[in-house]
């Protein structure tokens, strides 16, 4: 299978699509999307990268799965197509993004708007399968996106990575913190923001502020 990716991305990604891991991936992405309803269509699988090309990447979001639920993945983590109902880890962004910056909260889920200004919008596993949570996990997606992750800290310079709940954290280990700015907090979802590990992280003003001192255009949030 040739993977239609943007090619920026192509050039740092060819060898890892090249590996017998990778191949093994494709055959069984193919087989669970020809035997069983999976998310995203496959022409979105690589979203993020699509809209993000490597060498525009200012700020990196590191989500876990697709969702699952029919309509809401299209490639890009916490986002949705236009029309389809927030997901509750979405609005609490919006929520944290409303207090944070002042402003109002968006009508739409469509995160596409962050991806074309250099929000890599990127789910450590890029495919699921309907309504079953984490089944396309430990297949050789997480093996492909911590070698995305290595190669924007290795290969760029003064990134923004948001890291949200354990998951993220742990995918983020690779990151060479003295030539990028790294946030944690709790994970967005209910359960965690309810805690009281989500709100007043202020992630997206210090995003902003990080960026505006390296003489870069911050993100309209």
């Amino acid at each position: 299978m040739t993977v239609k990716i943007e090619p920026s991305w192509l050039v740092q990604l060819k060898e890892e699509f090249e590996k017998p891991y990778f191949k093994d991936l494709v055959n069984f992405v193919k087989t669970e999307y020809q035997s069983n309803t999976c998310y995203p269509p496959g022409s979105q699988i690589f979203s993020a990268f699509n809209h993000t090309p490597f060498s525009q990447v200012k700020v990196v979001i590191i989500g876990q799965d697709p969702y699952h639920g029919p309509g809401q993945a299209h490639g890009l983590c916490f986002s949705v197509p236009e029309g389809i109902a927030q997901p509750p880890s979405l609005q609490n962004i919006f929520k944290e993004i409303a207090s944070d910056l002042n402003l109002p909260i968006p009508v739409s889920g469509n995160l596409e708007r962050w991806a074309d200004q250099g929000v890599l919008l990127l789910n450590a596993t890029l495919t699921v399968r309907a309504h079953q949570a984490g089944s396309h996990q430990n297949k050789g997606w997480e093996q492909f996106t911590d070698t995305v992750i290595s190669k924007l800290s290795e290969g760029r310079e003064e990134l923004v990575f948001l890291l949200w709940g354990g998951y993220a954290k742990k995918k983020g280990s690779v990151i060479n913190r003295e030539k990028h700015l790294v946030l944690t907090s709790g994970h967005p979802s209910p359960l965690s923001a309810n805690r009281g590990l989500w709100f007043g992280n202020k992630h997206f003003s210090k995003s902003n502020k990080y960026l505006s001192n390296k003489g870069l255009k911050g993100i309209n949030w």
